[in-house]
């Protein structure tokens, strides 16, 4: 599993510049205004933002949206942009915030329409359909991290996948470092057996 977890990552990174040697005159010419520059950066930044948010949602439809919704507010944030961290990286943190601000809004609406909803079975449920473990997904470990409940499937992702620590996550997510250990451990759990089918 750790090998193929390997074959993911550097799939992903190859021909996906964190920050190429242009990116900081673009980023310039974006914070005066320039919608050519910012363009750019969307065209060199959109393939990898998108990439983690299809893991992070598992759904294809979704990822596109919190794409877009993350260059919207990269956008408008951009003024406010030090350049003191990578560019993909800040453009990951919004990412990871547009989803975990879509995922209260849709805990707010189910608990509006649900009086008593088991959480783990509102976790299992995507788009409607009740994830189980098959052998497709035992052979294809990207369906296999998709059908994971979506807290642990966003520590496995950020941490095992994307390589942030457990405190840059917990900075992200706004919970505790223990919580996101005990997500991951989850996470590796489900994956060993779903994979070990």
């Amino acid at each position: 599993m750790v090998r193929a977890l390997s074959l993911v990552r550097h799939e992903e990174s190859v021909g996906s510049p964190r920050l190429a040697v242009g990116d900081d005159g673009l980023v310039d010419r974006a914070r005066r205004g320039d919608v050519d520059a910012f363009e750019q950066l969307y065209r060199l930044h959109s393939g990898r933002v998108y990439a983690l948010c299809l893991r992070l949602a598992a759904d294809a439809t979704v990822a596109r949206e919190l794409t877009q919704d993350t260059f919207v507010r990269a956008w408008e944030a951009l003024p406010r942009f030090r350049a003191e961290a990578n560019l993909t990286t800040w453009l990951h943190r919004i990412a990871v915030n547009a989803m975990l601000e879509r995922r209260r809004g849709e805990k707010r609406r189910a608990a509006r329409v649900s009086l008593a909803d088991d959480e783990d079975e509102a976790e299992m449920v995507v788009s409607g359909v009740v994830m189980a473990p098959d052998v497709a997904t035992a052979i294809d470990l990207e369906r296999a991290i998709g059908a994971l409940p979506p807290g642990v499937r966003r520590a496995f992702v950020l941490h095992d996948v994307e390589g942030y620590t457990h405190e840059e996550i917990a900075t992200m997510t706004g919970l505790a470092a223990g919580t996101l250990r005990a997500q991951l451990h989850r996470a590796r759990q489900l994956l060993m057996r779903v994979l070990s089918l």
